[in-house]
């Protein structure tokens, strides 16, 4: 059969939530692992299942995976008259006697109600906008709450649900319709009726990507178990071959970090095959940290290729020309493989995929799309065999899309399935085909998809405090481990444990130029889950985990939960 010449487009979508869990009691702190089920990984899928020619790369971290198996077992839990669900929110869509009116609880559960885009979400529903300008009446008018009744709250909860609903549930579903068109005054049963939905939903996640990965149209890969920054647990020097100055932790390495890495990666694949069936070819090392040794890593655990940003190998092109070891044809759209390493590596085109990021929600589908191909016609027309590469979030960009980014994914999926000049692909397709072979450097300059450095996550004072509690937790945690203090269940509960403080999310949130309030949470967390290490290992916490670390206070575009590849002006 003769090669498909049209040029690839790789669309890598990466799904990825932190532990939310507190596991010393089972209770979730934070509802984003299941809002972003109902509304995102839900959506994801069905806009695949309608446009069966495309292809697309879904990676998930096997972290998210358990939160999502957890919840399952919560509401079943529930269903059969055992404990309350584990989450509050969740648990508070069901409860039959809600909070008083003016009571603490009843303050918190409504301002939990109005996270969402006030936008895109709140003030497209009026009802549900109502409810939002009679909470800010709650705020200002103490006086007033004695007159509100706990209905106020029945109907805050079901339309904060709602609003998270995807939006191809939303124009099919008969009992998300139906709760939409009665608007208020719900009742219990309305409640219950939904959390089934909210159930269905998030059941259905695992066989629809599973099957579609069956029919070939969307390539499953993994990132390590937790999320954490692969080349910094290795060596916190691998952050100096981007940014020479930059300062790094007390502690000078993070000890044993080579096995907690391999771990990461070996639980990752036990959490991802027992998910889907399957076992993965790729690894988007998470937030797209790469460096030499990870690579070698990667090859020896068995995977076939990973992914970065474009600043990533532009820095190492540069560092090969510098050394006058630069072959022809190197740019950002081919695949490398660097000297010792077997992993076939491809490079984010930050422009396209920070368009679809930051830019294209405010325009019209049409026009979106429309431009979005035309920088890839662009791309094919230089020749060179190009592959291109976008890979973004797959879940918080939506939110700032009208409708949940439908019509703007339906028509790109709609445009790229049947192109006379592009193709949608996958990795391993590309892998296994004579399309093109790897260019090879000598090297990979060690970064991230984010500037092509690790300034993310560490480098800032606060972000190095957080890695010297890490590493003083670890420290403890080594002693534990040797001394045959802890039995065989006990060792593997604070391996665990371990992992969950070793994401990448604590440190990506630590710094002034977050919002205020999303820091305070992140380091709420990550307090939480380094006590609960001390705990499961029978060690007594430091007086230096209960001091603050990170205030935050500034206003990142959408919110911080997602970044550009380059720096404003780079």
């Amino acid at each position: 059969m003769a090669s498909d010449p049209r040029t690839p487009v790789v669309l890598c979508w990466h799904m990825h939530q932190p532990d939310y869990q507190d596991h010393s009691n089972g209770q979730f702190l934070f509802p984003w692992v299941y809002l972003h089920c109902i509304k995102d990984y839900v959506d994801m899928a069905a806009h695949l299942e309608a446009h069966p020619d495309a292809r697309a790369v879904v990676n998930f971290a096997p972290v998210l995976l358990e939160q999502i198996e957890t919840y399952l077992y919560h509401i079943e839990r529930w269903r059969h008259g055992g404990q309350t669900i584990g989450d509050p929110l969740l648990a508070a869509l069901v409860d039959p006697a809600l909070p008083e009116p003016g009571s603490p609880a009843f303050l918190d559960l409504m301002e939990k109600c109005l996270r969402a885009n006030a936008e895109r979400i709140i003030k497209r529903f009026p009802a549900y906008a109502r409810l939002a300008e009679v909470a800010e009446l709650y705020r200002t008018r103490p006086d007033i709450q004695r007159y509100l009744s706990t209905q106020f709250l029945a109907d805050l909860l079901v339309w904060y649900h709602l609003g998270w609903m995807a939006e191809t549930v939303r124009r099919k579903h008969g009992v998300v319709q139906s709760l939409q068109e009665k608007a208020h005054q719900y009742t219990l049963d309305d409640r219950k009726a939904l959390l089934d939905v909210i159930a269905e939903l998030m059941a259905s996640i695992g066989p629809r990507y599973r099957h579609l990965a069956h029919t070939g149209q969307v390539e499953l890969a993994m990132s390590p178990w937790a999320h954490p920054i692969v080349p910094l647990l290795l060596d916190f020097s691998a952050a100096r071959e981007a940014m020479p100055d930059i300062a790094l932790p007390e502690h000078d390495h993070y000890p044993g970090g080579k096995e907690r890495a391999i771990w990461h990666l070996t639980e990752g694949r036990r959490a991802f095959k027992r998910f889907f069936g399957t076992e993965p070819a790729g690894c988007w090392a998470s937030e797209g940290g790469l460096s030499q040794a990870t690579l070698v890593l990667l090859g020896e655990q068995g995977f076939r290729w990973t992914a970065s940003g474009d600043s990533v190998i532009n820095n190492s092109i540069n560092k090969a020309r510098a050394n006058k070891t630069l072959p022809e044809g190197a740019g950002i759209h081919q695949p490398y493989r660097f000297n010792d390493s077997n992993v076939t590596a491809f490079f984010r085109d930050d422009g396209l995929s920070d368009l679809i990021g930051f830019t294209y929600a405010d325009w019209h589908a049409r026009d979106a799309v429309g431009d979005l191909v035309h920088h890839m016609e662009n791309i094919a027309r230089q020749g060179k065999k190009p592959v291109i590469s976008v890979i973004l979030d797959g879940e918080n960009a939506w939110e700032y899309y009208p409708e949940n980014g439908f019509h703007f994914l339906d028509e790109l999926y709609r445009v790229l399935e049947k192109h006379p000049k592009l193709r949608l692909t996958t990795y391993s397709t590309l892998q296994d085909e004579p399309y093109t072979e790897p260019v090879q450097l000598p090297e990979l300059v060690a970064g991230s998809w984010i500037y092509g450095t690790f300034s993310t996550w560490i480098g800032d004072p606060d972000k190095n405090r957080a890695w010297d509690l890490l590493c003083e937790a670890k420290q403890h945690f080594d002693r534990a481990m040797d001394n045959g203090s802890l039995s065989t269940d006990q060792k593997t509960a604070a391996t665990h444990q371990l992992g969950l403080c070793e994401g990448s999310d604590w440190f990506w949130w630590f710094g002034d130029y977050n919002p205020a309030s999303v820091v305070r949470d992140f380091e709420q967390l990550y307090r939480r889950h380094l006590a609960n290490l001390y705990e499961r290992i029978g060690y007594p916490a430091p007086s230096s985990l209960f001091q603050p670390l990170s205030q935050g206070g500034g206003e990142p575009a959408k919110g911080g939960a997602m970044r550009p590849g380059h720096e404003a002006g780079s």
